[in-house]
């Protein structure tokens, strides 16, 4: 990939998704730059105690919507009631599926085509070599938004990403429980962000792969430097003090330490990724004992399309997840 294109790929994309934000503060929608921050002093609280990601994790309560659509009950509900259905799908390996391991497969921030269309086409790979695949939806995401417009702010930010934590081990749970010998985790983007938290509090996981992660929240706010819009760039300097508190706490990728072996753990990053930038992958590689890292020559957005990519890591996650040993659930 030419590094030009990748980056004015990036770029662009960058501009559409702030666009609507835009309109909003314009329309006299959205928060104040100047404005105060909202319960900051409790989300620390609340990152920093053992509620954000308690020891216990109890098995999802799954139900099927035909063979390959399932819901369940989000473990650790919050006030808006269409976010606390957990949705995902299960893309069976043949009639004896609860044999073979699995690899959930977790979606990037907003990112509606590669959960909808890319993920399927993953998951077929995943069935052709033996393994079982599952997709979910990430709190506040597809099916889960509401209509109503929510006022974010930073206790809310920890409370979802506790709250998808959750659901991730609930489901990690349930497919153990099955009788699945190991269970994987590949997470994009955002999702990476999840996957490398999960992969930092639950020893039952086999392996984890990091595509381009969001490492720490910082990155929010040096991304809003990109953004054409003035009020935007100004917001993301407002919040730049609130960002750093956060990443000091367990939001922060790189003061965690992973509890499954290094040697399962795979961190891939774009030379060329405006969204992410290589400075918070290349610290959390090191903070993590320099697991295997790709770095290829592609800017976030081509990275996710890049062609032969799954199965590469398909083809890596595999002798991991086949030697994994079967390890008993958490009550």
């Amino acid at each position: 990939m030419i590094a030009p294109l990748a980056k004015i790929i990036d770029w662009s994309v960058v501009q559409a998704l702030s666009l609507p934000f835009e309109i909003k503060l314009r329309l006299g929608r959205g928060p104040s730059a100047k404005g105060p921050i909202l319960e900051l002093q409790q989300a620390l609280q609340f990152l920093n105690g053992p509620d954000f990601i308690p020891a216990e994790s109890r098995p999802a309560q799954i139900k099927f919507d035909g063979s390959l659509h399932f819901r369940f009950p989000a473990p650790r509900p919050g006030d808006i009631a269409v976010n606390n259905v957990v949705y995902g799908r299960l893309y069976r390996c043949g009639g004896q599926w609860q044999k073979r391991p699995v690899i959930i497969l977790l979606h990037g921030g907003g990112d509606f085509f590669n959960h909808r269309f890319g993920f399927p086409v993953v998951a077929r790979c995943c069935n052709r070599r033996g393994l079982n695949a599952a997709t979910l939806v990430l709190p506040y995401h597809f099916q889960r938004r509401p209509h109503q417009i929510v006022a974010w702010h930073s206790l809310l930010t920890a409370q979802t990403i506790s709250q998808g934590v959750a659901e991730i081990r609930a489901l990690t749970g349930w497919l153990l429980g099955e009788g699945c010998p190991a269970v994987a985790l590949a997470g994009i983007s955002y999702g990476g962000l999840f996957a490398g938290l999960a992969a930092s509090q639950d020893a039952r996981l086999a392996s984890a792969v990091l595509i381009a992660p969001r490492v720490d929240m910082n990155q929010v706010s040096l991304l809003a430097e990109r953004v054409l819009w003035p009020r935007i760039r100004e917001m993301g300097r407002g919040q730049r003090a609130t960002y750093e508190a956060l990443d000091r706490t367990p939001l922060n990728l790189i003061l965690s330490r992973p509890v499954i072996p290094r040697e399962n753990i795979l961190l891939i990053e774009g030379r060329h990724d405006l969204l992410v930038g290589r400075g918070p992958v290349e610290e959390l590689w090191q903070a993590w004992g320099c697991p295997e890292r790709w770095r290829l020559p592609y800017g976030h957005i081509t990275m996710l399309g890049a062609a032969g990519l799954p199965g590469r890591i398909i083809d890596w996650l595999t002798p991991r997840l086949k030697n994994a040993a079967v390890r008993t659930p958490i009550a």
